[in-house]
């Protein structure tokens, strides 16, 4: 037993010993150590060159589609209430009548006469333009072509003799908010206070038919000194422009120190034509992004600005005559 138990310790030794028949693994060398773990990809530089010329690419890529496709504009005055209110936000399209020097983003062109595929404006259309002595963009009415005669009686549009058409409609009782305060100094007793408690501006309307058979509501609440107008001829390659809002607009009724269009308007000034509204906000919004749904003018968004058309009983009348 004693013996027994000494081979068996005996065994054990061996098992252990370096020099027994198993052979060990050969020591790792520098070279060899870590060959199994799998090397870091190295980190690729950032060529500046490449991300910079990608934007500038972008960058004249929306410039190019806001100058020669279409272009979203934002509403900031009541000139052209009730057909869009401040806070209106619209797509105006830059082909319809051709491309000037008007046409370029941000005005960057200088002023001209030129005109590329130009068109001239139907009756009724909704125009971008631009006043001859800033660059800032309006927004306007055609109610008179080249070569038409125009005239203004009561705020009544006289064309080539003939009374435009305007037909008494309800009121508008348009809601009061920030962006429609509806001020006393501006409509003075058309505020109301409904049953319900909600306040709105009741507002006058006359339904304007051109001769095209172009048809719009617009507001004539007071006598005001630019309803009136001694006749006069638009000339070639010109327009005659007004806001829907007639007490309230600055156009080509107005003279340039008051902010109007000085007469009637070269088609090379005229940038485009509005199209649709997109979406409109109050004014109740703050930076907040949870209060802008509570602003949006719902009923507003995808509303057409192409006036609508009606058959003419009578006949066109005659430009310049």
């Amino acid at each position: 037993m004693g013996a027994s138990l000494r081979r068996h310790r005996s065994a054990e030794i061996v098992t252990d010993h370096p020099d027994n028949n198993t052979p060990s693994p050969p020591p790792e060398s520098p070279e060899t150590a870590g060959k199994g773990d799998k090397p870091a990809a190295p980190r690729e530089k950032v060529n500046w060159l490449v991300e910079i010329r990608g934007l500038v690419l972008m960058l004249l890529a929306v410039v190019a589609f806001h100058s020669l496709l279409a272009k979203p504009f934002y509403i900031p005055s009541q000139s052209m209430m009730p057909n869009l209110l401040v806070g209106d936000r619209l797509v105006v399209s830059k082909y319809p009548y051709g491309w000037s020097w008007v046409s370029a983003s941000f005005h960057i062109l200088p002023r001209g006469d030129w005109r590329i595929a130009g068109k001239t404006p139907e009756y009724g259309d909704i125009v971008i333009v631009v006043p001859p002595d800033r660059d800032e963009d309006y927004i306007k009415r055609v109610v008179a072509l080249p070569g038409d005669r125009i005239a203004l009686v009561n705020g009544q549009i006289i064309l080539n003799g003939k009374p435009v058409p305007q037909a008494v409609e309800p009121p508008l009782e348009l809601p009061v908010d920030p962006n429609a305060p509806c001020t006393d100094e501006d409509y003075p007793h058309l505020r109301a206070r409904k049953p319900s408690g909600k306040e709105v501006c009741e507002l006058p309307l006359l339904r304007e038919t051109l001769p095209n058979g172009a048809t719009y509501v617009v507001i004539d609440h007071m006598r005001q000194r630019l309803d009136d107008m001694p006749e006069i001829t638009v000339p070639k390659g010109h327009v005659f422009l007004m806001g829907d809002n007639r007490d309230h607009s600055a156009d080509s009724r107005a003279e340039t120190w008051e902010r109007g269009l000085g007469g009637p308007v070269p088609l090379a000034n005229v940038g485009g034509r509005a199209e649709f509204i997109t979406f409109s906000l109050d004014g109740s919004e703050t930076l907040n992004p949870l209060t802008w749904w509570n602003a949006l003018r719902g009923e507003r968004a995808f509303t057409s600005l192409r006036p609508a058309m009606v058959k003419q009983s009578a006949a066109k009348p005659e430009a310049g005559k």
